[in-house]
């Protein structure tokens, strides 16, 4: 079986287990840090003892806490089973909080390997992990989010902060400015300073 065919199977396995689940816990999402600094986000609670951070997805039990940081070990509170819909909403947020992972640890990647900043093999190893363990094995969906992540770094390199920094300056009260100039640094803004994630 190849690659793409089990991570298919994987999922397709997941989706039906979680479609089984029943209570709150089907519908939310956790989120911690590991040891190493690797960020961890799955639809299944942490290993016991490890702080997660618990989101859960609008529209699912009231009686469920909200969102907390709380010791997996802690006892859940009772709710309805998690509907389909839930289910499928708690897959794509899972899935636009894994990509965000991603394209942060690729983006931060490739700017302290290419020797723009000063760094460890430590904090090296901690971004491919959480590169590995979050982006796609998809490769059409891989090529995505390393394109996110060079957008990203155009976002956040030096010419994009004084770009922004230009359009405020021209938008602060009292600033003598015509239109045009502000609509033209807008759009420079808008088109090659803008994060691909929030």
């Amino acid at each position: 079986m190849t690659r793409r065919a089990m991570s298919r199977t994987a999922s397709a396995l997941l989706l039906a287990s979680c479609l089984a689940l029943a209570g709150s816990a089907a519908a939310q999402i956790y989120r911690w840090v590991d040891n190493e600094g690797v960020t961890h986000l799955s639809s299944e609670k942490p290993p016991p003892g490890v702080k997660a951070e618990r989101i859960e997805i609008p529209g699912t039990s009231k009686r469920a806490s909200s969102t907390a940081s709380r010791s997996s070990g802690s006892a859940g509170s009772t709710s309805a089973p998690a509907s389909p819909a839930q289910v499928a909403q708690r897959e794509e947020l899972l899935g636009s909080l894994r990509t965000r992972e991603c394209v942060v640890a690729l983006e931060a990647l490739e700017r302290k390997t290419s020797g723009a900043e000063p760094t460890g093999a430590a904090e090296i190893r901690r971004l491919k992990q959480t590169a590995e363990l979050n982006c796609s094995q998809d490769p059409v969906r891989r090529r995505e989010q390393e394109a996110m992540a060079a957008k990203l770094r155009v976002a956040n390199s030096p010419a994009c902060v004084a770009a922004r920094n230009q359009l405020a300056d021209l938008m602060a009260p009292g600033a003598a400015v015509n239109r045009d100039q502000l609509r033209t640094q807008q759009a420079f803004v808008d088109e090659h300073c803008t994060s691909p994630i929030r």
